[in-house]
């Protein structure tokens, strides 16, 4: 629901389909706080030839058709670290951490963030945000250094922005908080034009 209900009526229900507490903490910031979180189990694995866009689009919808939504909008979201064509891995260990930042040392790189708003009656809403990050050129000790701190795991590209990877970005041109999880821009104007009472 919203934190500042309608006076028309009730504000319409919404799901998170993420377990993200990165994404939880941004959407809290446009005043909207979930009636339920729940994270949709579906196959990650790109297509063959599937381009970065289109995968994460993909990933979005399928998140939120996952889930039963009962009465409830359900958002969906997926963020995706492009180099050129190729789609970067969440980096699970040190060496796929490693391999990342060795790639996007010096460079500039596309991160794009998806989110997909599926309504009750199954109609879909989506969006797709595209940030250019470029990392100045690291050296050996600074991704060591990165590496130990443990701030990579799990994260698409091998690093996560609000962290201390931040200190390490030379530039950026678009969404700060796309690169974090979840563009706040995109997902108010998609929650808007569903109907839900944002200011």
């Amino acid at each position: 629901m919203h934190a500042d209900a309608a006076a028309h009526g009730p504000a319409p229900r919404l799901i998170l389909a993420s377990a993200s507490p990165r994404r939880r903490e941004l959407i809290s910031r446009l005043g909207v706080v979930p009636d339920a979180i729940e994270a949709a189990d579906i196959d990650e694995t790109p297509a063959a030839r599937e381009l970065p866009r289109d995968y994460a689009r993909r990933m979005a919808r399928e998140k939120a058709l996952a889930l039963a939504p009962g009465d409830a909008h359900v958002l969906a979201g997926d963020t995706v670290v492009a180099c050129g064509r190729r789609i970067l891995p969440k980096a699970e260990d040190e060496a796929a951490a490693r391999q990342c930042l060795d790639l996007l040392s010096g460079r500039r790189h596309r991160v794009l963030s998806a989110i997909a708003l599926r309504a009750p009656d199954g109609a879909l809403r989506e969006r797709v945000c595209e940030t250019i990050v470029r990392f100045k050129p690291l050296s050996r000790e600074e991704v060591e250094a990165y590496i130990a701190g443990g701030e990579w795991e799990g994260k698409a590209g091998g690093y996560a922005i609000q962290g201390s990877a931040e200190g390490l970005i030379a530039w950026i041109s678009g969404s700060h908080s796309a690169v974090v999880g979840l563009p706040l821009f995109e997902t108010r104007a998609l929650l808007k034009s569903a109907g839900f009472p944002i200011a």
